[in-house]
């Protein structure tokens, strides 16, 4: 049984504890954006009026009817920013680990490259994730399926991406804030929702992978070749 273990050795625990991670900080940065957006509608929209009659400096009797609404706003837009942050790190922190458990040489090189260098991160990340699921060697009659959902969920963040850095600037009838809307928090939270089932089946697959039974399995295909086969080093 000596094989059979060696083969479960050979790559690194599935990254269980890194996709919990990602479902967490996945989960705050939809709700953070959920409570900016909320803000944007009940007191945004008025609290720039506000400021812009002002000229952006309040003062005196002016200040004080503004101040905190401007220091929950920009709490608002730290939580958002430190929860995306935080989720983005969790997620490369995930695939990271994840290519490593199919590998144990894999680099992390990649990885940075793929979300980091522009053009490139509009492709690859999603390519990578698909490496990760054929690595972990799923069932047949899977790859429809995964497909499906990998390309739910990169279109949903593709578009999320759009919405934010491209609609919101060009939108020149867009009153309030940041111009946040329940459009682009439906968006943003499809995508954390598809994100999260990819990291999900790819670390069911790879747990699957390592049980005993996956390794007794692999150890019967090796120790009894298919009927016509010959084993290497061996002639007939």
């Amino acid at each position: 049984m000596a094989r059979g273990e060696n083969i479960v050795r050979y790559t690194q625990a599935p990254p269980t504890r890194a996709a919990s991670a990602v479902y967490v900080t996945l989960t705050a940065q939809v709700l953070s954006l959920a409570a900016l957006v909320i803000f944007e509608h009940t007191r945004g929209h008025r609290l720039a009026a506000q400021l812009a009659e002002f000229g952006g400096r309040p003062h005196g009797a002016d200040a004080e009817a503004v101040v905190g609404a401007v220091t929950v706003f920009a709490l608002l837009i730290m939580l958002v920013a430190g929860t995306s942050i935080a989720a983005g790190a969790a997620y490369v922190t995930w695939l990271v680990r994840a290519r490593q458990a199919n590998d144990r040489s894999a680099p992390t090189g990649p990885v940075a490259a793929a979300w980091l260098i522009p053009g490139v991160n509009l492709v690859a990340p999603a390519v990578l994730v698909d490496e990760v699921w054929r690595g972990t060697r799923p069932p047949a009659g899977q790859r429809g399926r995964w497909l499906w959902l990998l390309a739910a969920w990169w279109v949903s963040w593709l578009a999320t991406l759009a919405l934010i850095t491209i609609r919101l600037p060009l939108d020149a009838s867009a009153v309030g804030l940041t111009g946040m809307g329940v459009l682009e928090l439906g968006c943003a939270a499809v995508a954390a929702v598809l994100c999260a089932c990819t990291v999900r089946e790819l670390t069911r697959l790879q747990r699957a992978a390592r049980s005993p039974l996956a390794a007794i399995r692999t150890f019967s295909r090796q120790s009894n070749p298919a009927p016509g086969s010959t084993p290497l080093g061996r002639t007939s």
